[in-house]
């Protein structure tokens, strides 16, 4: 069969679909991976098929100028479960997030996707849960649709709770901002909104399901599989460490999309090293340059990816982002993460807080003593080790992208 795979134009959405692409494409499946003309080279450098549709977006010019917008409620997708947020909550978080952040993403693509889908015909459109223009492009073609998880599934949820919340409001009060930006922008081509569209036919979920929220949607569960782009496996990286090693991360999507981090790393670095540990904080060269000295059990380092390193660290201190939590947690490294409240950061810190597994702290209270003291807890409390090889467990026992491939083949023939 055909698979277009149609991602968000962010390499780090693009990062989580690689594993499951491979899969198809070694089981003999024909592979193309649709996405703005900025992220060809990470598509291309994947072994994967590029198709560039487009043009890119510009969100990230905005992202740096408001960088307090990570932490208002509008960005914040958590806790939006029926009985958690009421109907005017969920429509001003659509009515921001829809014409700031859905269509700027997804308005730059959908023509040439749309038109791709129809040239190529796929069997199969593979899209992440808020690249809506794949949903439109794959009922516009008649293929099979399915969403793949970069996240705890909270755009279904509030999308589950916003119907249920609007049929008991006056007819004259059920606005509904993403229906009416997708029907607007896919009547051109013979689409109508609907929440099959919105939900795809059914979801591929990467999270252990002791760590989803609710949902009623078809869910299917695939193993995490990390993938960080080029790797390499570093001499020092395969000798024992002497003590325990705590990794240290901040991401990239801070920095390239919001003008810098939101914690003061030094300060951070300066107060892990008192502990009787090993630290490496892992950071991209422009984070790296801004430390100065360090300690002599502090090692910085660039162009070390997360798979390489975790499986010799005790425990990690990040920035609370999708592909560093996942790595982590089937590594079964316990995490103190750091995050702000964008998305479903806060969902997945505090559910990974409850599993035991680790810890969360906003990163407006994550002073450098406070993240000390919190790590020295992962080291020195075994339960947090215990319950982080739980959540590996888990996640073990989820199909592989290879084993979840016969069950896309069967879902996609039945339409």
């Amino acid at each position: 069969m055909r698979v277009l795979f149609a991602g968000l134009p962010e390499k780090s959405h693009v990062f989580t679909m690689v594993p499951l692409a491979w899969a198809l494409t070694a089981a003999g499946h024909e592979v193309l991976m649709a996405n703005a003309p900025s992220l060809t080279d990470a598509i291309t450098g994947a072994g994967l098929v590029a198709a560039p549709v487009g043009s890119d977006h510009d969100l990230h010019r905005d992202m740096a100028v408001a960088r307090d917008s990570q932490d208002e409620d509008v960005a914040n997708w958590s806790s939006l479960g029926y009985g958690d947020v009421d109907h005017a909550s969920l429509l001003a978080r659509y009515r921001i997030s829809v014409p700031y952040g859905f269509a700027r993403y997804n308005d730059p693509i959908l023509d040439d996707l749309v038109g791709l889908a129809r040239d190529w015909r796929p069997d199969l459109v593979v899209r992440d849960p808020i690249a809506y223009a794949g949903g439109i492009a794959a009922r516009a073609c008649g293929a099979a649709h399915a969403r793949l998880l970069w996240c705890a599934d909270v755009y279904g949820q509030a999308r589950a709770t916003f119907v249920e919340l609007a049929e008991d409001m006056p007819e004259d009060q059920r606005a509904d901002p993403l229906a009416d930006w997708i029907d607007e922008r896919a009547s051109a081509y013979g689409v109508r909104c609907d929440e099959e569209l919105l939900n795809g036919q059914f979801t591929i979920d990467t999270l252990p399901p002791s760590l989803r929220p609710p949902s009623d949607l078809r869910r299917l569960s695939m193993r995490y599989v990390p993938y960080n782009g080029a790797s390499v496996q570093w001499p020092w990286l395969r000798e024992q460490p002497k003590r325990p090693r705590v990794c240290v991360t901040l991401g990239r999507t801070n920095t390239e999309a919001y003008g810098g981090d939101y914690v003061a790393v030094a300060d951070i670095l300066r107060a892990l090293s008192r502990l009787d540990a090993d630290i490496v904080a892992a950071l991209m060269p422009e984070q790296a340059e801004m430390l100065g000295d360090l300690p002599p059990n502090v090692r910085a380092v660039s162009g070390v990816a997360l798979s390489t390193l975790l499986p010799s660290c005790t425990a990690i201190v990040h920035h609370g982002g999708w592909g560093t939590f996942s790595t982590a947690l089937v590594n079964a490294v316990p995490q103190l993460a750091l995050s702000t409240l964008v998305a479903d950061q806060e969902l997945r810190g505090r559910t990974l807080q409850d599993s035991g597994a680790g810890l969360h702290v906003h990163h407006t209270d994550a002073d450098a003593d406070r993240v000390a003291d919190l790590t020295r807890r992962l080291l020195e409390d075994p339960s947090y080790a215990a319950e982080a090889r739980r959540l590996r467990d888990e996640s073990a026992a989820m199909p592989t992208p290879h084993d979840l491939v016969q069950e896309l083949e069967r879902l996609t023939a039945a339409g």
